[in-house]
């Protein structure tokens, strides 16, 4: 387990030099020079030349990513060119909102998508199937926008019919207000669970049917359960980590719906940061900012890893005899 911690660690370390390298670049081959870029349209030469200076940008590109790439080390994220403020400040932040909504919807998600996809797969009825197979498809075609304001409309205070939870902003102190925040976190949150779950019902729906036509069940049947017990007890522990795997690409996918649900609920969260960023040309937070989110989808990609070690002996024991020879 040692050594695999080892390569994977390394394996990830690698994988994030080379993103950074490739952000890094994407920044630099921009049409025209970043410094234009970020001090707007008709900017006087002078302003230009004092912002290169200023920025750092007239150095070699190598000393420029060295430089970054000391900071990033160092914990310095550099300096936002529009608030003057450390962009690792602003990044702990949103980050505040933007991690806590994942979870609220991953949770969501799984709460809904698991239990929905073992049902599916055990279900008899041809109606009952037919019926879990297009509140699937359903689900998962509706885009986070509309299922969004579809939640506005029906639950939001003021404007929707049934008014139990705000649909704008978040409180200003935040999670000193742990009551007022989680209520600003679940509508957005169901927008983007829901759809996600979805996806989640299917994947368990297959992966339970493939177990019940397997021999795993079968056992399970000849040793006195039922057949319910028995697809959940063996059927969908064996499933368990290729399921464990698709929630980790849900969860990385889950970036997407969280920015577009931010932006809609009006949420101080990474998706607004990194929107708002880009749109007023500040490319060197936005390099940080973009930098941040390639490393959490490889951490998420590393836990997952270590997560199949743990709950797979099967690969424990191919661990064991690849150290043995």
């Amino acid at each position: 387990m040692a050594r695999f911690l080892l390569r994977r660690l390394a394996l990830f370390i690698l994988a994030l030099v080379a993103v950074s390298v490739l952000v890094f670049a994407a920044l630099r081959i921009l049409p025209g020079d970043v410094a234009s870029v970020m001090a707007g349209l008709n900017a006087p030469p002078e302003r230009v030349t004092a912002l290169r200076q200023r920025l750092g940008l007239d150095r070699s590109y190598p000393r420029q990513y060295l430089d970054w790439a000391n900071g990033l080390m160092h914990g310095d994220l550099g300096r936002s060119l529009l608030t003057d403020r450390p962009v690792a400040a602003q990044v702990g932040e949103r980050a505040q909102v933007t991690f806590p909504l994942i979870l609220c919807g991953l949770a969501i998600a799984l709460v809904l998508g698991i239990p929905l996809g073992c049902a599916s797969a055990l279900a008899r009825s041809p109606r009952m199937q037919a019926f879990s197979h297009m509140a699937a498809i359903v689900g998962g075609a509706v885009p986070a926008l509309w299922s969004g304001l579809l939640f506005i409309m029906l639950f939001s205070k003021g404007a929707g019919l049934i008014g139990l939870l705000p649909s704008q902003g978040f409180p200003v102190q935040g999670w000193d207000q742990p009551g007022q925040a989680l209520q600003s976190l679940l509508l957005p949150a169901l927008s983007t669970g829901i759809i996600v779950g979805a996806g989640i019902m299917r994947y368990t729906r297959s992966l339970l049917g493939d177990m019940l036509s397997s021999g795993y069940v079968d056992m399970g049947m000849s040793c006195g359960m039922t057949r319910t017990q028995a697809a959940l007890r063996i059927g969908l522990r064996v499933a368990s980590p290729q399921l464990v795997s698709v929630v980790g690409l849900t969860m990385a996918e889950m970036i997407t719906g969280v920015m577009v649900s931010e932006n809609l609920f009006a949420l101080p969260g990474l998706g607004s940061m990194l929107i708002a960023d880009v749109g007023n040309r500040d490319l060197l937070a936005v390099q940080s900012e973009l930098l941040l989110l390639a490393a959490f989808f490889l951490l998420l990609g590393l836990l997952v890893d270590i997560v199949h070690r743990l709950i797979d002996p099967r690969l424990r024991d191919g661990t064991r005899r690849e150290v043995a020879a």
